[in-house]
């Protein structure tokens, strides 16, 4: 204590506060926690990375029919989920983000409600709508049309739960547009949708690919709600998380090989996602 002191003193107090942050053993001992919890969310990664990486033939496991099946299908379903994402969401996103009017705040809360639903809920909730007695489905199933338990209900599915990452993302990015250059351009003599397209989408365009990107790894991981509204059928609504469940119950290298690979296409999602606001500021 003596010498840091005598350092203040020699340097007339212009000691950097982070230099005497870690001399205080208040402040070290936050270290604990840190190091537990980095630990305890990076130990269970590195253990499936480690262990899929010791598997002796994972070439083999990547050219399975069972895998390649299911990759199919995620590929298919979740890029379908994008694009009627974009699709539908944009208009939402711009409108709760640009205008005023009643209900507003029940509309948002019912886009991101999805968001923290447990997923077997909105299977549930799903079968109680398109199911054959459903309030949709008893209307749809004299006609021949049963969604349940298809294809298409998978992509419900990844719809209900992974459209709300999208809406939430673009609403922040149109909400960061000033409107005052929306009416700028608007004065210069551009129409509505013109103004859209050149200022407005532009300058929104970070969070939008953003907001695309979440939505796509959230429907690629979606797997409560799938299992009971769509089944568990190869080839036809079985998408990588359910392989990686039934892998489980057959072979447990091949789940833990599914599972590494996804683990991988996450983080590089992660880091996407990350790069996007970085790039944004940088321009």
């Amino acid at each position: 204590m003596t010498r840091v002191v005598e350092t203040v003193r020699l340097s007339g107090g212009a000691v950097r506060r982070g230099a005497l942050a870690w001399v205080n053993p208040g402040r070290l001992f936050l270290l604990v926690p840190v190091v537990v919890s980095l630990g305890f969310l990076i130990a269970p990664l590195v253990a499936l990375l480690v262990r899929a990486l010791g598997i002796g033939d994972v070439v083999r496991y990547a050219r399975d029919p069972f895998f390649l099946d299911a990759l199919r299908l995620t590929l298919l379903t979740s890029l379908a989920t994008v694009g009627l994402a974009l699709l539908f969401g944009t208009p939402v996103a711009w409108i709760l983000a640009r205008w005023t009017f009643p209900g507003r705040r029940l509309i948002e809360v019912a886009v991101g409600l999805p968001i923290v639903l447990p997923p077997i809920v909105v299977g549930v909730a799903l079968l109680m709508l398109f199911g054959r007695m459903g309030l949709l489905g008893r209307y749809l199933d004299p006609f021949g049309i049963q969604i349940p338990f298809t294809t298409l209900a998978v992509v419900i599915a990844q719809l209900f739960t992974a459209t709300p990452f999208y809406i939430r993302t673009a609403l922040e990015g149109f909400a960061s547009v000033p409107a005052n250059l929306e009416e700028a351009a608007l004065v210069d003599g551009c129409s509505q949708l013109q103004a859209f397209r050149s200022v407005t989408l532009p300058l929104a365009l970070p969070a939008l690919v953003s907001g695309l990107t979440l939505c796509w790894a959230k429907a690629v991981s979606e797997f409560g709600a799938t299992l009971l509204f769509a089944g568990n059928f190869r080839g036809r609504t079985q998408t990588l998380s359910l392989a990686i469940w039934t892998a489980m119950e057959v072979d447990l290298w091949e789940a833990v090989a599914i599972a590494a690979m996804l683990l991988l296409v996450s983080l590089l999602i992660f880091l996407l996602v990350e790069r996007l606001p970085r790039a944004r500021q940088l321009s």
